[in-house]
């Protein structure tokens, strides 16, 4: 299952981006915002951001959001990594 959101073009004509790394942005934002919201764990969220895991960790550090470490986001983080 996938999902697919469209941005208005007025949003994307705003957007202080490159138009060639829109897109790339856009899904690193997402996924930092999620995780820090924990609504992912950071497997997914790197994997949504398009990241590996140490280039995604390194994102979180310079964003100031703090790893996830205890025991029930390492379950889920762990679930993850085993429902691959």
């Amino acid at each position: 299952m996938a999902l697919q959101l469209t941005i208005p073009d007025s949003v994307l004509q705003e957007l202080r981006l490159p138009e060639p790394f829109q897109a790339q942005e856009l899904l690193k934002e997402l996924a930092v915002a999620l995780y820090s919201q924990e609504a992912l764990c950071f497997n997914k969220a790197s994997e949504l951001a398009q990241m590996n895991h140490q280039q995604f960790g390194k994102l979180l550090h310079k964003r100031c959001v703090n790893r996830h470490c205890g025991r029930v986001s390492i379950d889920r983080d762990l679930a993850c990594t085993y429902s691959e």
